[in-house]
């Protein structure tokens, strides 16, 4: 059982982040996830050792994460998505996942198995970090904000698929034919999404929105956990589950409550970002291995070698394959965004560092870089942005420009 001390610590951190933010915000933009990590270091074993991992705080830690790749397959919106923009995303991660790999032999001295789980890390994207960065600068919706969706989500379900399907324990074979299997009844899910429901589930959506009942956003915890216990059952990455589970939802809502979809996302937002999100990025900060980062010279150089990789293996590909009605600037502030990593790098190098394929000190080198990545390239992209004037959606609601300053 875990020390109620521990508990309390870690969501006090949760608490002071968001106040650093708004206590910095006028000097430097920092995003929350970055106080929430640092926090997280500062209270754990490697600094003031008050704050210890167990097992009810990393079960919570995983939910989080869970929480974290749900919502960021919420906000896809594959309709949009699909067709040309889907065609490149997929092609640019591809790429950069072959130049991962082969850049990331060397480093790993010719171990393979290293080689795809640091190669797969350089490739993944914090969608569920950029697009609430997007969102409340006023930037999400438009042109921009679709293509970022679009790069992003392959950026986060391609990583997933990967692990699911190379660093499971398995034979790749016996792992793509699981994963075909789950592909088929997720399918079959999206087929029952896109069904019309019966009018009864709006009607209990409504009457139970303000109420204890809560029937929409039980109906979503549940959906939530069925997709976890199939990629489970499938012996796949939760991460995949959870990421379906987003999708589904969206279409479920969108087809069954449209009128209420927003809300009822609201109050699963007030629980994940509230609560289970920002206790992942703690517990982060608190099992971050700062000694092995700190005394090791090696590792420590690694950090702006893997910062580098992170910027030219995923950002290079998206810059060269994004879409040519995209400006320069909106392709390099893409380029940026895409490269912005943390939440896939810290699972894929704990799956690494559990199952030996991956030292420890190579896994803090890389979950340093992406803290850096966190922290800088969101910031370089929203002035590359900005340095060309004010974006398509701000020139035709001018309080969103003011909303983005305030940002």
């Amino acid at each position: 059982m875990t020390h109620p001390g521990t508990l309390v610590l870690i969501l006090a951190a949760s608490v002071l982040a968001p106040l650093l933010v708004y206590a910095t915000g006028r000097r430097i933009r920092v995003p929350l996830v970055v106080f929430e990590i640092g926090l997280g270091i500062l209270i754990g074993p490697d600094v003031l050792g008050w704050a210890q991992p167990d097992k009810v705080v990393d079960t919570l830690a995983d939910l989080g994460l869970s929480m974290l790749i749900f919502l960021a397959g919420y906000e896809i919106d594959f309709v949009a998505v699909r067709g040309d923009t889907l065609r490149r995303s997929v092609w640019a991660w591809l790429v950069s996942l072959a130049v991962g790999i082969g850049v990331a032999f060397p480093i790993s001295g010719g171990d393979v198995y290293e080689a795809f789980v640091i190669g797969t890390a350089l490739t993944s994207t914090a969608l569920g970090t950029v697009l609430p960065m997007l969102r409340d600068s006023g930037q999400l919706r438009g042109r921009f904000g679709t293509v970022m969706s679009s790069f992003g989500a392959v950026g986060e379900f391609g990583p997933v698929v990967a692990m699911a399907l190379l660093l499971s324990g398995r034979r790749p074979g016996e792992s793509a034919a699981l994963l075909a299997a789950f592909g088929v009844i997720t399918a079959g899910a999206v087929f029952w999404a896109l069904r019309p429901r019966p009018p009864w589930f709006a009607r209990l959506t409504e009457r139970t929105l303000h109420t204890s009942g809560q029937f929409a956003v039980r109906f979503v915890m549940l959906l939530l956990a069925c997709m976890l216990g199939l990629a489970e059952v499938f012996g796949l990455d939760v991460l995949l589950g959870a990421f379906a589970a987003g999708v589904l939802t969206r279409l479920v809502l969108h087809r069954a409550a449209p009128e209420s979809s927003e809300e009822v996302l609201g109050k699963v937002e007030a629980m994940g970002f509230g609560f289970l999100v920002p206790l992942f990025y703690v517990v982060t900060g608190i099992e971050f291995d700062l000694h092995a980062l700190l005394h090791d010279l090696g590792a420590l150089l690694l950090v702006p070698v893997f910062l580098l990789l992170v910027v030219l293996v995923r950002g290079g590909p998206v810059y060269l394959l994004a879409p040519r009605d995209l400006t320069r600037p909106d392709r390099a502030a893409l380029a940026l965004f895409a490269s912005t990593c943390l939440p896939l790098v810290a699972a894929i190098t704990t799956i690494g560092v559990d199952q030996k394929v991956l030292g420890s000190d190579a896994a803090a080198a890389l979950v340093g870089a992406a803290m850096i990545s966190v922290l800088v390239l969101p910031l370089l992209a929203m002035r590359v942005r900005s340095s060309t004037g004010p974006t398509a959606r701000e020139e035709r609601d001018p309080g969103t420009a003011k909303d983005a300053e305030t940002w």
